[in-house]
């Protein structure tokens, strides 16, 4: 038997290495090949996707929102020649409303501030229209959220789609199982969507932003209050489907005060400050999601929209204005097995 003393001491280097160490060092090389496999994946799925998203800071409802809207959509690359001679529809959040409870939905101020803004831009016409999910009143969610006095100082017409007319199209996504979706006439007669949600949680698909703000535009009288046809198909599913098949332009997310825990409807008031500007919605929405101190790539709907809708990667997303770290604010999601992966960062 060899002297210990002789033995080549394989805890140095140029020693042989024992099987264990072998082993160690194979879990940590297998580790960090994962680690870089993930983000290779992520890239090469969004490979060639690339979107701007515009943050703005308004610490109040009374900011200049006129010009903080113009300057965002000046950012993300919306020039006068497209706007001009369009109709431009808006549509809000509008799900429910309580006295005493603006954190529910797209406060006035922002949606007009915007029609403002699309006006200076020499749209034909700007009008708003929402087909709000709870309550089948619609005059009355525009009486109690305030949005009606709004929109009629304002000049703003309004149109209910939850009764308008609809049309049968093909469902362009077909992450669910509907084959056609039925729209509202109004909707497809427009020449510009712009998503104008609230920022939220959301106790089912976790958070809703631009792209679950177009639930809003499904009509009541298909699809039910609220909108039960979509959530037996799947939110996150049923998200994609409208968003692949609506094709929104834009999206002005009402960030200044939002609404964390038990959301769309129960949650808390949250002030962030901020008002999130971009064409492409998967992306607004992975930004949205940052701000909140959330996980992107946890949200169900976003992970399946990236690459396909849009990108997820921050790599891919060309921020501009305010950067996230600034206004990025804490919001709690509900402690529910299905929305673990939303909070891990």
């Amino acid at each position: 038997m060899a002297d210990p003393a002789t033995r080549p001491d394989r805890s140095k280097p140029g020693g042989k290495l024992t099987r264990r160490q072998a082993l160690g060092l194979g879990s940590v090389f297998a580790l960090g090949w994962g680690l870089a496999g993930t983000a290779i994946w992520w890239r090469r799925r969004e490979h060639g996707q690339r979107a701007d998203v515009f943050i703005g800071k308004a610490t109040s409802y009374e900011a200049d929102l006129v010009s903080l809207v113009a300057a965002g959509l000046k950012e993300v690359g919306v020039a006068r020649r497209e706007i001009q001679g369009k109709r431009v529809l808006l549509k809000p959040n509008l799900v429910e409303t309580a006295v005493g409870q603006a954190h529910i939905n797209t406060h006035p101020a922002v949606v007009v501030a915007a029609a403002e803004v699309f006006r200076r831009l020499d749209a034909a016409e700007v009008f708003v229209a929402e087909a709000q999910g709870h309550r089948r009143d619609s005059w009355l969610v525009l009486d109690e959220s305030g949005m009606g006095q709004a929109l009629a100082e304002a000049g703003l017409r309004f149109v209910d789609l939850n009764h308008d007319d609809v049309e049968p199209v093909p469902n362009r996504g077909s992450w669910t199982n509907l084959k056609q979706l039925y729209l509202p006439k109004t909707l497809r007669s427009a020449d510009i969507i712009v998503s104008m949600p609230k920022l939220k949680t959301h106790h089912w698909a976790g958070v809703t932003c631009a792209m679950k703000n177009l639930f809003g535009v499904m009509p009541g009288i298909v699809y039910g209050w609220p909108k039960n046809v979509l959530h037996w198909s799947g939110i996150p599913n049923s998200i994609l489907d409208i968003n692949a098949t609506v094709r929104p332009t834009l999206a002005i997310v009402d960030g200044i005060v939002g609404m964390d825990g038990d959301g769309p409807i129960m949650g808390n008031p949250k002030r962030v400050g901020a008002v999130v500007i971009g064409k492409n919605l998967t992306a607004v929405d992975a930004t949205c999601v940052r701000l909140m101190d959330l996980n992107p790539s946890g949200v169900a709907y976003l992970a399946q929209a990236s690459g396909r809708l849009g990108p997820l990667y921050e790599r891919n997303i060309k921020q501009l204005g305010e950067p996230i770290a600034d206004l990025r604010t804490p919001f709690e999601v509900l402690d529910l097995p299905h929305l673990s992966s939303v909070c891990r960062l």
